[in-house]
């Protein structure tokens, strides 16, 4: 297994780590996660730029890349979904998580036709958008719950309402920009293939 493959993977075997992170109560276990999901999105850059610098692309790359990419989002959005339903709605995420489904869907249907469906603007906007945003939320989680467990100590460290109210908003704000980017690429990846999914044909 080459060195891009192994990038890959090991954004697979981070995942259910990122997941306990997430959702296990411990100190700081927010900035764990967040920690894991940098580390995890480092190797997904990596894992593409080597594979075409060195020429390394293989088909177990070419399967498993894009479905890591989609589980650490998901997972990542499903996890966020649980700590903070106020930020991140269930809506949001049935939305996102069906258009992974549906490209997914789409490219095995072309891939058999020996059509590839090509990562446009709207398409990387949408990823950045949803990295920022979970990035953003996991930092606010982090800040929050800290501020919150030294309060409860007597510690004189309380949360600021108005500020972290603020916050929270930008980051409602954040979600469903991301949301309305996935609606959009989706609905353009659909139209571009459309002539290979004509139910007449």
């Amino acid at each position: 297994m080459n060195l891009p493959n192994k990038l890959t993977l090991m954004r697979v075997i981070l995942v259910p780590f990122f997941v306990a992170a997430a959702l296990i109560d411990f100190p700081y276990h927010y900035f764990v996660a967040l920690a894991i999901f940098i580390i995890a999105s480092v190797t997904d850059f990596f894992d593409g730029y080597l594979a075409r610098k060195h020429n390394l692309v293989t088909n177990f790359g070419k399967f498993l890349d894009p479905l890591a990419d989609k589980v650490l989002v998901v997972a990542a959005l499903v996890c966020l979904h649980e700590t903070l339903p106020a930020v991140v709605g269930a809506i949001p995420v049935i939305i996102i998580v069906s258009r992974e489904f549906m490209v997914s869907g789409l490219r095995l249907v072309t891939a058999g036709e020996g059509v590839v469906v090509p990562a446009d603007i709207w398409g990387k906007l949408k990823t950045a958008f949803t990295m920022v945003t979970i990035i953003a939320t996991y930092t606010f989680s982090g800040i929050y719950a800290e501020q919150l467990s030294a309060a409860s100590v007597g510690m004189n460290i309380v949360p600021t309402t108005k500020a972290m109210s603020v916050f929270m908003t930008v980051l409602i704000v954040f979600v469903w920009i991301s949301t309305a980017l996935t609606v959009v690429s989706g609905v353009r990846y659909l139209w571009q293939m459309r002539k290979h999914i004509d139910p007449t044909k």
